[in-house]
């Protein structure tokens, strides 16, 4: 029986990336150097490793994080004042409130706050 280890996400700057995801989401860090770091939300474990991006990027690698939040607006700030892009606008829907990002490196991030 297999169990989930991490998530593995490809970053040309390990560091910054990780400020991204603890400032900006609340990660703890467990560990960060210049080539790898581990990241904690409760059970998850997010794995960044030091890549070259853009070649990784063009053939299609890349992963599509997603949070539930209780407030998009302030979670969108922050991410954004980190450097994430927001892809399109925050769309209301009837369940609650969605929002896309690009965060550093180009990941995907999506944002729920529930209605």
């Amino acid at each position: 029986m297999a169990s989930f280890r991490w998530l593995l996400q490809l970053h040309k700057d390990v560091p910054r990336a990780a400020r991204f995801y603890s400032e900006g989401l609340d990660f703890s860090i467990n560990v960060c150097s210049l080539r790898w770091a581990e990241l904690q939300s409760g059970p998850l474990k997010l794995a960044l490793v030091q890549s070259n991006i853009d070649h990784a990027l063009q053939n299609g690698y890349s992963s599509h994080l997603s949070f539930t939040v209780t407030d998009i607006n302030s979670t969108v700030t922050k991410l954004m004042a980190l450097g994430a892009a927001l892809d399109g606008p925050i769309k209301y829907e009837i369940h609650g409130r969605v929002a896309a990002l690009r965060c550093l490196d180009g990941h995907m991030l999506g944002l729920y706050e529930p209605a």
